[in-house]
C-alpha cells in the first residue's frame, strides 16, 4: 500500500509487473539478483538472496495507494515520463486496474502541489481511521495474509518534534485536537501502525522517527524503516566518502547541486520541503567522515548541497558534485562527478528490495520486536537508529551489516574478513 501513487510508485509497479511477465529484468534489486557468501571463502557457498532466505514471490504482490491526482497507475505513468510507453503498453490492462484511493493530504505540508482525490473528516484522527479502513477493505478485497506501507509520496514540510509527538496519548490527543504538528505522512504511519502493519518511510519526513510512533511500532510488533531513499548523489557520497576516510584523504568542500524537473523537484521548490531535504542530504559527511575523531582532514569542511527545479530535464535529473580533496603534506586535488541519472529508475528497485525485507522482518520474531530495522540502512540517506546511536552512513559497511543479518537469522556464520585460518 502506497501513499503517493507518482513517479517512483508506477515505475515499481510497472516493473514488478514488467519481471513477472518476462518482459524485462530486475537491475538494481539485491533482493532479486543480489548473492550472498556462506561459510568460509573455501567452500564456495554463494547463494542468490532470495534463495536463502524466505522472501515473498514477486508473484504475490499486489499493489494499491493513495493520491491527491485520481489517475490510475498508467495515466499516472505515462504522465511521469520515466518508463516508455512500449514498455507501459505491454503492462497497461495491468496497470489501469490500480486506481488511487482518496489520500490525506494538507497543502500547509506540501504547498506546491494540490489535487481533487482527497479525503474528508472531522479531524485527524477520523482521517486516520478511514486509512485504517482503507487498509482493511484491501486486505479482505484481495484475501491477503501480510500488508506493508511504503511512502512514496512527496517530500513535506520541515517539522521539528514536539509534544505532541512525545507519546502515544498525547499523539492521538493532537490527531483529535488537529495539531498542526501531525503531517498527513504520520497519519498514514499512525494508521499503519495501529493495524500491526510495517511502516517504511521513502522521504526524509519526520514521520516514525518520533516517541510516539516508535513505541506504537514495537507494542504492536509493526516494524519501520527509512527514511529518505538513497538514489542519485547521496549514493555517490556514500561510496566516495568511505574511500577518503580510508586512504586518510582531507577534504576541504563538497558543493552538490542538482536538477530535476519531476514532481519531487517541483515540491523541493518550496524552502520548507527543500529544508527536510537539506537535513538528510547534508548529514552523510559528517557521520561518514567523523571530523571530531579527525580535526585535521575533515574539521573545516564546507559542505553545500542545492536542488534546482528545471522542468525541462524531468526525471532525468543531474547531480553535479564539486569536490575539494587535499593529499600528502596537504596539496589540493579536486574531483568533478556529474551524474546523469534517473531518480526514479534507482529508487524502484529500493522500494521493492525494502517492502520485501520488511515482510521478512514482520514474518522473523528476532527482528520484530526490534521495531526500527536498522539493518536495511544500506537503502536510506538518513538510516533510523534508536534514539541516541548516530546512523551508519558507510554504504559497505551498510551491506555487511544487512548481510550479517540475514546470515544471523538464517542460523549462519557472521563474515568478518579476518581471513586467518586460510594461512594456518
Amino acid at each position: 500500500m502506497i501513499p503517493g501513487m507518482g513517479a517512483v510508485a508506477t515505475t515499481f509497479i510497472a516493473g514488478v509487473e514488467a519481471v513477472r511477465c518476462g518482459i524485462s529484468k530486475p537491475i538494481g534489486s539485491l533482493t532479486q539478483m543480489g548473492t550472498i557468501r556462506l561459510g568460509k571463502r573455501t567452500e564456495g557457498r554463494s547463494p542468490r538472496i532470495q534463495d536463502f532466505v524466505p522472501l515473498a514471490d514477486l508473484n504475490d504482490l499486489v499493489f494499491t495507494g493513495w493520491d491527491i491526482f485520481e489517475d490510475d497507475a498508467y495515466t499516472a505513468a505515462v504522465k511521469a515520463g520515466v518508463l516508455e510507453k512500449e514498455l507501459l503498453d505491454q503492462v497497461k490492462p495491468f496497470l489501469q486496474s490500480i486506481k488511487p484511493l482518496p489520500a490525506v493530504f494538507d497543502k500547509d505540508y506540501v504547498k506546491k502541489l494540490d489535487g481533487p482525490n482527497v479525503k474528508k473528516g472531522k479531524n485527524k484522527a477520523d482521517l486516520a481511521e478511514q486509512v485504517r479502513e482503507d487498509i482493511r477493505n484491501f486486505k479482505k478485497a484481495n484475501g491477503l495474509e501480510r500488508v506493508i506501507m511504503i511512502w512514496c509520496g512527496s517530500t513535506e514540510t520541515y517539522i521539528q518534534p514536539g509534544p505532541a509527538h512525545a507519546s502515544i496519548e498525547a499523539f492521538e490527543k493532537a490527531l483529535v485536537a488537529n495539531d498542526a504538528a501531525i503531517a498527513p505522512s504520520m497519519i498514514y504511519a499512525y494508521a499503519a501502525l495501529k493495524e500491526g502493519v510495517p511502516y517504511i518511510n521513502g522521504a526524509p519526513n519526520l514521520t516514525t522517527d518520533v516517541p510516539a510512533l516508535l513505541d506504537l511500532s514495537r507494542k504492536n510488533n509493526a516494524p519501520i524503516a527509512g527514511k529518505d531513499y538513497k538514489t542519485g548523489q547521496t549514493m555517490m557520497k556514500t561510496v566516495l566518502a568511505p574511500g577518503f576516510k580510508a586512504r586518510m584523504l582531507g577534504l576541504s568542500g563538497w558543493f552538490s547541486t542538482n536538477i530535476l524537473g519531476n514532481r519531487d523537484g517541483e515540491v523541493l521548490d518550496d524552502p520548507g520541503s527543500f529544508k527536510t531535504k537539506e537535513e538528510s542530504k547534508l548529514s552523510v559527511l559528517e557521520h561518514i567522515l567523523q571530523p571530531e575523531l579527525y580535526p585535521e582532514l575533515y574539521g573545516k569542511i564546507c559542505h553545500k548541497v542545492r536542488i534546482n527545479y528545471y522542468p525541462p530535464r524531468g526525471d532525468n535529473k543531474e547531480g553535479w558534485d564539486n569536490i575539494d580533496i587535499f593529499g600528502w603534506l596537504g596539496y589540493p586535488m579536486q574531483i568533478k562527478v556529474d551524474f546523469l541519472c534517473r531518480d526514479s529508475i534507482l529508487a524502484a528497485p529500493i522500494v521493492l528490495d525494502v517492502v520485501l525485507f520488511m515482510d521478512l522482518a514482520q514474518r522473523t520474531p528476532e527482528l520484530r520486536g526490534l521495531g526500527i530495522q536498522e539493518w536495511l540502512s544500506f537503502y536510506f540517506k538518513s538510516p533510523m537508529t534508536v534514539p541516541g546511536l548516530y546512523p551508519e552512513h558507510d554504504l559497505f559497511i551498510q551491506l555487511m551489516k544487512m548481510k550479517n543479518t540475514l546470515r544471523h537469522i538464517m542460523g549462519e556464520e557472521l563474515i568478518t574478513h579476518l581471513g586467518l585460518e586460510y594461512y594456518d
